[in-house]
Formats: C-alpha cells, sequence, structure tokens
C-alpha cells in the first residue's frame, strides 16, 4: 500500500493538474501545523547533505545540526495560480506585508539564511519542493530586508525567469548581482525598494539598483523615508507593497503592436520625477518614483529590413486619434519632460535609426522607417525633435521632406548636419515655405544662442516662416527640466493636431 507521504503528494500533484479543481482545493503539506499569526504553519528540515526534505517534529524549535530549517505557512484559501513570496533573511521580522498576503491567498516560504547560510542549491531545492511538489507558482515574489534584500536579489537575478517581482527593504546588493540586473530587467521583473533616507546602505545599494535598473528598461520604484535610518523596515501600512507584490503576480505582458518586426525587444520608459508625499502611519513624508507612481510605457526596439541600425519606439499607453508621433534623433533619456508629457497626451516617441558604420543618420534608412510607421497608421506629418546637433540632423531631413513635418521643436539647437550637402542653417527657406511651424527652446547662457538660436530666428521671420523662440533666463546647454513644458507641449499639440 503506498504510504501516506507518498499519497498526500499525489494529491497535491492531482490538485494542480486539474485546472478546474485546483482553485478549490487547499495544497497539502505534510506534518503538523502550528500557528502563525493565524494561520497554518508547516516546519521541514532540510537534509543539508543530500537534499532531502521532510516534515519537522513541532516540538524540536530552532535550529538543527546538518539540517536547514524550512518554513511554509498556508492560506486559508489559495489565491488563482498559487502565488507565493519568499522571505529572503530574518524570519518573522516585520512581517506585516506578509500577513496581508496571507488574507489575500498568497503562501509564504522561508529557508535558514544567514552570513554562513547563503542562497545555494539549498535554495533550489526548497524552491522545487515548493513548487513542482506542492504546485505553488513558477514565479515567486521575494521579500528581502537588509542582508535579505540581497539574498533576494543573489537568487532573483540567478533566476530571472523564476521571479514574478522583488521587495526588498534598505537592502544590500552584491557586486555580481548588481552585474546581473540586465538579465533581471529583460525578464521584465518589476522592483519595489523601500529606504531610509539616513541608512548608510541608500547610496551603493538601493540607489544603484534603481539607477541601474532604469538604464536596463526595468521597473523599479523607490520609497525613501524622510530622516528613517536602517531601520525600522517596511511600512505600518502594508497595503501599497502587498498591493505591489499581487499585481505583478497577476500582470502579463502587452500584446505586441502592430509596428514591431521579428526579433524586436521591449522595456520599460517612466520619469524620474520625484513626489514627496505625507505617509500619516509612518509618522514621516516619503520621497516615491518610478512606474508604482507615474505612468509606465513600453518601449520597443526592432529593426527592418534594408535599414542600418535598429528603430526604437516608445508607445503611448493609449494612442491620440490619427496616431500622431515625434520623430527624433538621438536616444530618449528619463528627464525628457516634453516628451514624457506628449506620451501621456498620445503620441509615439521614435527615435529614427543611426548605422554603427556611419558617423551621421543615412537618409534612405529614416525614409524606410517613416514609411513603415505611416503605413502601419502613424500620421502623415511627424513632430521632429532634436537637441544641440541632434537638432541639426532632424532639420536636415525635414527640409528634404517638409510635406512629412507637423512641425520642429529643438532645444538649444545647432543646425549643422554631417549628413546634408547645405547646412541646414542657410536652407530653411523649404521649411519656411511649407509654413512648417519651428519652436525653438533656449537657455540664455547657452554658448550657441546668439550664433545659432537667433540666426534661425531672424532667418525664418524673414522667409515668412512661424517661429516661436522661448528663453529661459540662467539655463545653460542644458535646460531645466520642469518649466515651460506644458506651453511647450500645447504648441506641439496644436501643430500636430493642424497639419
Amino acid at each position: 500500500m503506498p504510504s501516506s507521504n507518498l499519497l498526500v503528494n499525489l494529491f497535491a500533484l492531482l490538485a494542480v493538474s486539474h485546472v478546474g479543481q485546483a482553485e478549490d482545493v487547499a495544497t497539502a503539506f505534510e506534518g503538523t501545523p502550528t500557528s502563525w499569526h493565524g494561520f497554518d504553519r508547516y516546519d521541514f528540515l532540510l537534509d543539508e547533505a543530500n537534499g532531502a526534505i521532510k516534515p519537522a517534529d513541532p516540538a524540536v524549535k530552532g535550529d538543527v545540526a546538518g539540517q536547514r530549517r524550512c518554513i511554509v505557512v498556508a492560506p486559508r484559501t489559495p489565491a488563482p495560480g498559487r502565488p507565493w513570496s519568499w522571505r529572503g533573511c530574518y524570519w518573522d521580522h516585520q512581517p506585516q506585508t506578509e500577513i496581508e498576503l496571507l488574507r489575500r491567498g498568497f503562501h509564504i516560504a522561508y529557508i535558514t539564511a544567514d552570513a554562513n547560510r547563503t542562497p545555494d542549491k539549498k535554495w533550489d531545492a526548497w524552491y522545487e519542493f515548493l513548487t513542482a511538489g506542492h504546485g505553488l507558482s513558477p514565479k515567486p515574489t521575494f521579500i528581502g530586508m537588509s542582508r535579505g534584500g540581497m539574498f533576494a536579489f543573489h537568487w532573483a537575478t540567478l533566476h530571472p525567469q523564476q521571479v514574478s517581482a522583488v521587495y526588498a527593504d534598505n537592502p544590500a546588493v552584491e557586486p555580481e548581482a548588481l552585474a546581473r540586473l540586465g538579465d533581471l530587467a529583460r525578464a521584465d521583473v518589476p522592483l519595489i525598494l523601500v529606504c531610509g533616507s539616513l541608512d548608510p546602505l541608500l547610496g551603493g545599494n538601493a540607489l544603484a539598483v534603481e539607477n541601474l535598473y532604469q538604464q536596463f528598461g526595468g521597473r523599479v520604484s523607490i520609497l525613501i523615508k524622510d530622516g528613517a535610518g536602517h531601520h525600522p523596515h517596511s511600512l505600518h501600512d502594508p497595503g501599497l507593497l502587498a498591493d505591489f507584490l499581487e499585481q505583478s503576480t497577476r500582470a502579463t505582458p502587452p500584446a505586441p503592436p502592430d509596428f514591431v518586426t521579428a526579433g524586436f525587444t521591449r522595456t520599460t520608459f517612466y520619469g524620474t520625477a520625484t513626489d514627496y508625499r505625507d505617509f500619516p502611519r509612518e509618522g514621516t513624508r516619503i520621497s516615491c518614483r518610478g512606474p508604482v507612481f507615474t505612468d509606465c510605457y513600453s518601449r520597443y526596439n526592432f529593426g527592418l529590413q534594408g535599414v542600418e541600425g535598429t528603430i526604437n519606439v516608445i508607445a503611448p499607453n493609449t494612442a491620440a486619434p490619427g496616431r500622431p508621433w515625434v520623430f527624433r534623433a538621438g536616444w530618449v533619456q528619463r528627464d525628457a519632460v516634453v516628451d514624457l508629457a506628449l506620451l501621456a497626451r498620445g503620441f509615439h516617441i521614435v527615435t529614427g535609426p543611426i548605422s554603427y558604420n556611419a558617423d551621421n543618420p543615412i537618409w534612405r534608412h529614416w525614409d524606410a522607417t517613416y514609411q513603415h510607421l505611416v503605413s502601419h497608421g502613424f500620421a502623415a506629418k511627424a513632430v521632429m525633435e532634436g537637441a544641440g546637433r541632434g537638432a541639426g540632423e532632424v532639420c536636415a531631413w525635414a527640409i528634404e521632406h517638409p510635406d512629412k513635418v507637423a512641425c520642429l521643436y529643438a532645444e538649444n539647437p545647432v543646425l549643422r548636419s554631417l549628413t546634408a550637402k547645405t547646412p541646414p542653417l542657410d536652407n530653411l527657406a523649404p521649411l519656411a515655405h511649407a509654413g512648417v511651424p519651428l519652436l525653438l527652446v533656449c537657455g540664455s547662457l547657452d554658448p550657441e544662442i546668439d550664433s545659432q538660436a537667433r540666426v534661425i530666428e531672424q532667418r525664418y521671420q524673414a522667409l515668412g516662416g512661424p517661429l516661436t523662440l522661448l528663453v529661459r533666463e540662467g539655463d545653460g546647454h542644458y535646460l531645466a527640466a520642469a518649466r515651460d513644458v506644458q506651453a511647450v507641449v500645447a504648441a506641439i499639440v496644436e501643430a500636430a493636431s493642424r497639419r
């Protein structure tokens, strides 16, 4: 006759395999449960020598020589998909988020971890026990505080396809894990970081993760508690953290848009603005930034046959009627507040391809990009955008195609081009005769404002072309982000709709 443990395992596997019944049948764990914050807790011992896992005697507390204690706490009713959260270290420390997750149907799991027992094959064995053996989700979320954050990032960056999300609280992070963050970002694993503004780990750890993850195109949100140090961890009200983890287990990537080609990659794009919010239950204000607190967009990178270099398109969450778009030179950085505002208004933001084998844009490749996008429903007239010498390149393309341009927006423009035979500064007539509006935003201290922007203004108006020049007093070549944004965006939207 089969052993009782075998029957339990068979029961668990059958419960998972029958989709119609899986949501109604509780996952069965061996052993005698104890109580943890009102939920059933099951203890196991993992043999350090052979990896075998067996129920622990509830009467035996603490460490056992040669064994690694493992814990799983079961919800009263498992949520669909049987999500679970893995505690990286410091069991039962500030557990309010996990208690809230249990109420929402998550399982909570832990394996003994400390400075001498870092993530290793024992963690992999525990993962297999819970997923393959007991039907929990193959993609757990992680909660890691301090060293626990280090362990969470260690395991998650080694197994990026097996993680739903990471919540790290005043985490330490190993250099090796920092180097692997790109793999985690490419797997689209969202992160949330909670830190104290006085925590000594903040600068070289959490902020390093935030900066790198953003540049890799990953989603990372951060909460920095004003005046707090390394403790206390977590938030008194765990709702925001539980919402983040719960939503991460349910999220699915958007369907690829019709304009991308085979082999595309998708990352995310969002701004860096910080919102300083009051959290009365925390007794302080918290600086908040990232996708949890702001709009987040999909960024697609793809190629076209015969085009050297890739095309980069940031898609709005809802396209505006007529699918207006920006055709620009240069990578869209996180502080591109005008582009962010246009995305919120339904514009696509497109960066034209640049060949690795040339020093300048190749116009037939930009022409092919334009034709490809227009054939997929993009507006026939694009908003051209560039900064510095990038403005010179987009202006040169616009001069060759004035009938395809809604307006030209330039920041501190330098109208020189490596591609055009005639410098754009000396060839503005085609744009003026087509009535293309020029919108220039310049810093009063920009070293080339007099030789460029002022000359553009004089020549374009003499040609009868519509031009607006906004000069920001005290700014240099790099403009302060927040000023005049709404006026600029309103002018671009009006020009795009009118033409």
